[in-house]
């Protein structure tokens, strides 16, 4: 996977900046595996947007304060949650649990799907999970897969640790009509198959987590499978597996 981790290096660009701590962050990929092709969902940002304007992307986002009080449905699997704990100074399955629930609100608030499980009677939500009330859904976290990791370089505007999960398509329980459109975030969704994904205006290391799941379908998609981490060492990307 050198050729990844070289792409993801010649991709780098001005590291002018002043110093900044990497915030927690989590997108979710999301997979329809009902046909002879697995399709991913894309979603191409505002061209008005300073950060990534016009490229595709998997929504997400920062984590909230509030992720951390969202009741679920589901717990996450032990594998999954052993990998989000790995490489952290201090080892957490609440931070854990929190980069899930973060990924299932960035979903919502960029695509208008709700993932999860439908309830007979919705429990309490923080504020911001209004929708899920409404609808009776409960996120699930047993249906996130962990993909890969990555932190944004050194000096650069803005800097994540961003966590990518995946999920099946049928974990969709509910839809809010008008969150996408012409001044949202993302102006347009659309499902394609990973080969033509990968030939869409993408950041860099979205064409690179896309390769990586292309190779996690193929051998299998379970959540045993090592996770890629991607970070920047002496001005170079390297690779490691959780």
């Amino acid at each position: 996977m050198a050729d990844l981790t070289e792409q993801l290096t010649r991709a780098e660009r001005d590291q002018s900046f002043p110093q900044l701590r990497p915030k927690d962050a989590a997108t979710i990929i999301l997979i329809d595996r009902s046909g002879t092709e697995p399709k991913v969902l894309m979603g191409r940002r505002h061209h008005g947007h300073k950060f990534m304007p016009g490229k595709f992307v998997f929504p997400g986002g920062r984590v909230d304060v509030g992720d951390r009080y969202v009741p679920v449905a589901g717990e996450l699997d032990p594998n999954v949650e052993s990998r989000l704990m790995a490489r952290l100074r201090r080892p957490s399955r609440i931070r854990a649990r929190v980069l899930a629930v973060a990924a299932i609100r960035e979903a919502f608030e960029e695509t208008g799907l709700l993932l999860g499980t439908k309830v007979a009677r919705a429990p309490k939500f923080p504020d911001g999970w209004d929708a899920f009330a409404a609808a009776g859904v409960q996120p699930s976290l047993d249906e996130l897969h962990f993909i890969a990791r990555a932190i944004t370089p050194p000096r650069r505007p803005r800097r994540f640790d961003t966590r990518f999960f995946a999920a099946d398509a049928r974990a969709i329980a509910h839809r809010v009509e008008g969150i996408i459109g012409p001044d949202a975030e993302l102006v347009e969704l659309t499902w394609v198959p990973i080969a033509a994904a990968k030939e869409l205006d993408l950041p860099s290391i979205t064409h690179v987590v896309l390769v990586d799941l292309e190779a996690r379908i193929a051998a299998g998609f379970g959540h045993d499978l090592p996770v890629p981490y991607y970070r920047m060492v002496k001005r170079r990307f390297v690779r490691e597996l959780l």
